[in-house]
């Protein structure tokens, strides 16, 4: 029987190995453990319940500060890595988590699986620290679940054996259809639907952010029939300009942050979606949503290669123009609406699961357990 350690500690880390998880917890061979960082806390609950995930280690949280967390979370990993003979640590993505779970399970000579990986924007500064994260991640790695033909390509030209690499798709895809199957999400709105609204990253914030929101005016005001839809994340710099440039407008509507489940729902009613998140542009093709990257550049471009997003920056005039034309031509609205998902087709979780059962017992991948 071989044991499984997961590691993760954010939402977007949950939703994403959420699927692998129940996939694993399904497979004969193999014994799996949930472990959460307490990278986030109340957020990560909400999310863990939306996937009927109990975690069977949780570690508290040492301190406020970032430095404070990766000192306190390492010691930690450390302990429950020395524990038990654990023959894979799996981490995903490109958190202060995940690199911790990959730095901890490195130094106990535990091989690292990572999921997503390969994703690259060569840019430390963008987004920040996450560029940095997983570039230190694929170093450790000894088995990497590449979501895409792009990310297998970067892996490649940074030296990766190919045979360490693994096309699988992206989890999120699983999740999705997860959530649609066990938890009846799926469009309940007649009509075109709303406009969806999200903005969190360091760079979108001060003037960049204002500028999105003066563009989300002016659309609400030039179609006042059109419902905004806009979850504002709890960060006082966040919350302060958007709630004096959009308080007023009567037809956008601000909430609070949705757990994954109702972000589900809000997007499957959507009839467009702005965003700097990273997930969502993995997300918003599983139900054919068109979407509009609040950014200068991305480190998933295959759904803009693809047609069913456009990279726009944080200008004003610049993103007027691009929802004006979608308002405007629906032949567009409907070529982006066609493309379909290019990031995966909701069985990656099953190719990493048959990839590890493939090769966790293998005499080289115990030779390195035991070096």
């Amino acid at each position: 029987m071989e044991n499984i350690l997961l590691v993760s500690g954010t939402r977007p880390e949950i939703i994403k190995l959420a699927p692998v998880y129940h996939a694993l917890r399904s497979a004969p061979w193999t014994r799996v453990r949930w472990l959460h960082t307490g990278q986030h806390g109340e957020m990560a609950q909400q999310i863990l319940s939306c996937f009927d995930i109990t975690p069977d280690i949780s570690l508290p949280r040492s301190g406020t500060s970032l430095s404070d967390f990766s000192a306190g979370c390492r010691r930690a990993l450390d302990m429950v890595m020395a524990r038990e003979p654990w023959t894979s640590v799996v981490v995903q993505g490109d958190t202060e988590s995940a690199f911790l779970g990959a730095l901890a399970g490195f130094y106990n000579r535990i091989p690292v699986a990572h999921v997503e990986a390969g994703l690259r924007t060569y840019n430390l500064e963008a987004p920040f620290p996450e560029e940095g994260l997983r570039q230190m991640i694929g170093r450790l790695t000894r088995f990497h679940f590449a979501p895409t033909e792009r990310a297998h390509s970067a892996l490649v030209s940074e030296g990766i054996p190919a045979k360490d690499i693994w096309i699988t798709g992206n989890t999120a895809v699983d999740a999705q259809e997860w959530s649609c199957a066990h938890k009846g999400v799926r469009r309940q709105i007649e009509g075109g639907g709303h406009l969806l609204v999200t903005v969190h990253r360091r760079e979108s914030w001060g003037d960049q952010l204002k500028q999105i929101c003066h563009a989300i005016a002016e659309v609400a005001a030039l179609h006042p029939e059109l419902d905004v839809l806009f979850p504002v994340h709890l960060n006082p710099v966040v919350q302060a300009p958007v709630h004096s440039i959009l308080g007023d407008c009567p037809n956008v509507r601000l909430t609070a942050p949705m757990n994954y489940l109702a972000m589900q729902q809000a997007l499957v009613d959507a009839w467009l979606v702005l965003t700097d998140s990273g997930g969502l542009q993995e997300e918003a093709p599983t139900f054919g949503v068109p979407l509009l990257v609040l950014r200068e550049e991305t480190e998933r471009p295959e759904a803009v290669e693809a047609g069913c997003a456009a990279l726009v920056g944080t200008g004003r005039a610049k993103i007027v123009a691009h929802i004006e034309r979608l308002w405007n031509d629906p032949p567009a609205y409907r070529d982006m609406q066609r493309v379909g998902n290019p990031f995966g087709d909701g069985t990656a979780s099953q190719r990493i699961v048959s990839t590890l059962e493939r090769h966790l017992a293998k005499k080289e991948t115990r030779a390195f357990v035991a070096a």
